[in-house]
């Protein structure tokens, strides 16, 4: 699984981390429905998750679109607004799980958060 973090925003960590949770548990749970195989080897190999940065909210949509044209899980997370960002401000785009040569071809470009 790859989350990929707006680097624009600099959130806190404590943020940034529960924005990547939100992501996580998204992909996990539609991946858990749409694509068993993919959810129960990544579940079954220690849940890997790699965060990485998009430099911002358009190269974040290119990235969603690219994954989803792979056939890929995704979630795009919005924050509601409550604490550090103003509402509807989207934050981060989960993807997978799935093989790693399939998620490298979206994302093997970015760098590490």
């Amino acid at each position: 699984m790859v989350i990929v973090v707006r680097k624009d925003l600099k959130l806190s960590p404590g943020k940034m981390a529960a924005q990547v949770a939100h992501a996580a548990v998204n992909c996990a749970l539609a991946s858990k429905k749409r694509r068993p195989i993919n959810f129960d080897r990544w579940y079954s190999e220690g849940q890997k998750k790699v965060v990485l940065k998009a430099q911002d909210l358009n190269e974040l949509i290119q990235i969603k679109q690219a994954a989803e044209d792979a056939g890929l899980v995704t979630s795009l997370i919005t924050d509601a607004g409550l604490t550090e960002l103003p509402p509807n401000t989207t934050t981060c785009l989960g993807i997978g799980p799935a093989p790693n040569a399939e998620m490298d071809r979206i994302t093997g470009h970015l760098g590490l958060m």
